[in-house]
């Protein structure tokens, strides 16, 4: 029985606008065993038409044409119950053969909520991608079992073996005839010794040993006794030893107290982040990753995603109705807060002062080298560049904590499989967050 057949068809729209991205989402649909509901071009959609269809799943040709299309259509994205699947249109036109067929199996695991996402026949294939955690030993089969059949060859084969006339075996032990208590045996060991006295016993009397005293004991006097060396305290001849010869330094202890000397240095210097990197097929991996991270997160969090029109005000109205955290765009001037997520723009890069982290104006755009290593993460998602790996990796030998995205939903791995391999965190988007969760724990004191 398959999963379809359990769980209802579900009820999806899709909007796209006409072209090669709505027609590939359109097949991998047929696939998907799916009810397709509605199938329109969201600039000229209404949100009543949309509400009307009653769809449990909304797939978006993502594309920078349709964005103000979505911020019409929030009202009606918004609704209770109602899940966002996003697809990057350019992505989407381009896939094609057996990425395609992946993409829909992937697709219609998520539609269906199961993660039955390999080709029929192939349901028994080990995953050839890299997880985190250490893999579970093979199974070893009782010691008993092992050895018994060690054991009954040998006794078969004891009779062919040749006899060596240097060698004889041992007799073996007597048994006795009844048990011997402990009484039994040690009186019959003093009788041995009686017999072996008598037997050494001189014949002339021997000449009586002098009596021998104990000694009284020893008393001491302990109440001179000091732990000093009165060899290096003797003053040497011909020197005097007037005590006021030389003046005994004082010092004001009063003020003196125990301090946090990392309390004491600038909050700059302590403060980190999390700064996430994406590219092509990340804004699903970015979601993922924000929806799992806990609201409580002592730090700030970055987030850049090179956008085709720098349109980062949308790509902020869409993480926020997934992350649990406020989402916002990060400004030149401001101050990066903890438990917030920043979208950083192309020109917007970072610089550690006395309160934190605060946003500047850089053409560059980020520096992985401006964030204090001790206490920030970084996470290489899908489509990150790999003009960011070295940096990353310098980054980790000063002491971050690095990780990239693995699985089958990493449709640019480049990137994130650059860090894995040198041996940083490997996970999918939500275990990542749970990583990232644990880390800041153990450096609060607190058990994850």
């Amino acid at each position: 029985m398959s999963v379809s057949d359990v769980n209802p068809v579900p009820a999806v729209a899709l909007l796209a606008r006409p072209g090669a991205a709505r027609e590939r989402l359109r097949e991998a649909l047929a696939h998907a065993d799916v009810h397709l509901v509605l199938e329109d071009d969201p600039t000229t959609l209404e949100p009543q038409a949309l509400a009307d269809a009653r769809p449990q799943f909304v797939v978006i040709a993502l594309e920078a044409a349709i964005e103000d299309a979505l911020e019409r259509l929030e009202t009606a994205l918004s609704a209770p119950g109602l899940t966002l699947v996003f697809d990057e249109a350019e992505l989407a036109a381009r896939r094609d053969g057996w990425e395609a067929q992946r993409w829909g199996r992937h697709l219609s695991a998520k539609l269906h909520g199961h993660q039955q996402v390999l080709p029929p026949g192939a349901e028994d294939e080990p995953s050839l991608q890299l997880e985190p955690g250490r893999p579970a030993p093979p199974p070893v089969p009782p010691q008993d079992a092992v050895l018994h059949a060690h054991m009954e060859q040998a006794q078969d084969w004891a009779g062919d073996v040749p006899a060596d006339g240097l060698y004889a075996s041992p007799a073996p032990p007597a048994a006795f005839a009844e048990p011997v208590s402990l009484e039994q045996h040690l009186a019959a060991l003093q009788a041995q010794v009686d017999a072996a006295d008598i037997d050494a016993a001189p014949a002339e009397p021997s000449v009586p040993a002098p009596a021998v005293t104990e000694p009284p004991p020893l008393s001491f006097d302990h109440t001179a006794w000091s732990l000093v060396d009165e060899a290096a305290d003797a003053a040497a001849p011909g020197t005097s030893t007037r005590t006021d010869a030389v003046a005994v330094p004082s010092y004001d202890t009063g003020r003196l107290s125990l301090v946090d000397l990392d309390a004491s240095l600038p909050a700059g210097s302590r403060a980190g982040a999390l700064l996430v990197l994406a590219g092509i097929g990340g804004p699903d991996a970015l979601r993922r990753l924000l929806a799992a991270l806990p609201t409580a997160l002592a730090v700030p969090v970055l987030v850049y995603m090179r956008l085709d029109g720098g349109r980062y005000g949308n790509l902020v109205k869409q993480m926020a109705r997934v992350s649990p955290l406020p989402v916002q765009l990060a400004e030149a001037g401001r101050r990066a807060t903890p438990g917030e997520v920043h979208v950083l723009a192309d020109d917007i890069g970072v610089r550690a002062v006395a309160d934190g982290l605060h946003f500047q104006t850089d053409p560059a755009g980020i520096s992985i080298a401006a964030l204090p290593a001790e206490h920030s993460a970084l996470v290489l998602l899908s489509g990150a560049d790999l003009a960011h790996v070295g940096p990353a990796l310098d980054l980790a030998a000063a002491g971050a904590w690095v990780a990239g995205q693995v699985g089958e939903g990493c449709y640019d791995p480049a990137a994130a499989t650059a860090v894995v391999a040198a041996g940083m965190v490997a996970g999918e988007p939500q275990e990542l967050a749970q990583a990232i969760a644990a880390r800041w724990d153990e450096d609060n004191g607190e058990t994850p």
